[in-house]
C-alpha cells in the first residue's frame, strides 16, 4: 500500500484536470476517425491528389492528435497526483501504461508511417522504379491501417478502464 499525505485539493482543480481529460480524449478518438477516413475515401487518384492527402492526414496529426494525446497523457498523471486514491489504483496505473503505449504508437504512425508513404508516393510521381514503389506503398498504408486500429483500440480500452474503473486486484493465494 503506498503512503501519502493526504491533503486536500481544491475541486475546481480536481474538475478541470477531469475536464482536461475527457476532452483530449474526445480530440484523440476524433483525430484518429479523421485520419482514418481520410486515408480510406480521400482522392489518391493522381500523385497530386494523394500528396494533398498526406498533407491533409500530416495536418491531423500536427494539430489534433499529437496534441490532444499529450494533453491526455499529462492530464491523466496530473489526475494521478491532485487525486491520491488514483495512486492506489491498479486500473489508473494500466491506464498510464496504455498511455505511454498510445503515445509511441501515434509517434510511429504520424512519423514513420506517414512519412514513407509520402516519399513513396513521390518516388511513383517521378517515375522512379514504380511498380516496386507501388508495392512498397500498398505494404507501407496497410501498415500505417494496423497502427491505426492498434491505436484506436488502446483508446478505447483506456476509456473503458476510466469509466468502469475495474479492481485488477490479484487473488492472493491462501496458506
Amino acid at each position: 500500500m503506498i503512503l501519502i499525505a493526504r491533503r486536500r485539493v481544491n475541486p475546481l482543480m480536481r474538475q478541470s484536470v477531469k475536464f482536461l481529460h475527457t476532452v483530449s480524449a474526445c480530440g484523440l478518438i476524433g483525430a484518429l476517425l479523421g485520419h482514418m477516413l481520410v486515408l480510406w475515401q480521400g482522392p489518391q487518384a493522381t500523385p497530386e491528389q494523394y500528396a494533398a492527402l498526406r498533407e491533409i492526414i500530416a495536418l491531423i496529426a500536427r494539430y489534433i492528435l499529437v496534441p490532444s494525446l499529450a494533453l491526455s497523457l499529462v492530464s491523466g498523471l496530473i489526475a494521478m497526483i491532485v487525486h491520491r486514491p488514483y495512486l492506489e489504483r491498479r486500473w489508473a496505473w494500466a491506464k498510464a501504461a496504455l498511455g505511454l503505449s498510445m503515445f509511441e504508437a501515434t509517434l510511429a504512425v504520424t512519423q514513420s508511417k506517414s512519412v514513407a508513404a509520402a516519399d513513396l508516393s513521390a518516388r511513383i510521381a517521378h517515375g522512379i522504379e514504380v511498380e516496386q514503389t507501388q508495392r512498397l506503398l500498398a505494404e507501407a498504408i496497410h501498415s500505417e491501417w494496423n497502427v491505426l486500429y492498434a491505436i484506436l483500440a488502446l483508446s478505447l480500452a483506456q476509456m473503458a478502464l476510466g469509466i468502469w474503473r475495474p479492481k485488477l486486484d490479484f487473488k492472493r493465494a491462501e496458506r
